[in-house]
């Protein structure tokens, strides 16, 4: 019988289900929080990309080393989405899984995309641009056979 994990996700938070073929049920594996995915960019300590030089007039100028800033939300986001990815990758060598349906907010899908290995990426059986990670699992279990079968 194939086993099957859905993944539903957003900035801050990826949960990981697994089913057993098509009559099963649902059952959360994993979840993943990332607190830094709903704090504001303010909130989260960013290292500064560019260097300042004082000019003769004693003003302040961008170095030669300067480059755009990350937004420190992004970068935090960025991360998580390697961590999950690179958490999914691992499972997938492992052989937990055989198929692999993603269900995320659309920025977050877009990232997790780019981040998967190649032969994960194989493994990905459907995925949708949506944040339902925040719902309840029978709320997800609904969605999934409604969406997806």
């Amino acid at each position: 019988m194939q086993t099957t994990w859905i993944v539903a996700a957003d900035s801050s938070r990826a949960r990981i289900f697994e089913v057993h073929g098509q009559e099963d049920h649902l059952q959360e594996v994993y979840d993943f929080a990332n607190p830094a995915g709903r704090a504001s960019t303010q909130q989260i300590e960013n290292d500064r990309r560019s260097r300042f030089f004082a000019t003769p007039e004693g003003s302040h100028g961008e170095g030669d080393t300067y480059q755009p800033r990350v937004e420190a939300i992004e970068h935090e986001t960025d991360l998580f989405s390697k961590e999950v990815s690179d958490f999914l990758d691992q499972a997938g060598m492992e052989h937990r899984y055989d198929k692999l349906c993603l269900i995320a907010y659309p920025k977050f899908l877009g990232m997790m995309r780019k981040n998967l290995s190649k032969a994960t990426q194989r493994l990905v059986e459907d995925e949708v641009a949506k944040d339902i990670s925040w719902r309840d699992t029978r709320d997800i279990e609904d969605y999934v056979r409604n969406r997806l079968h």
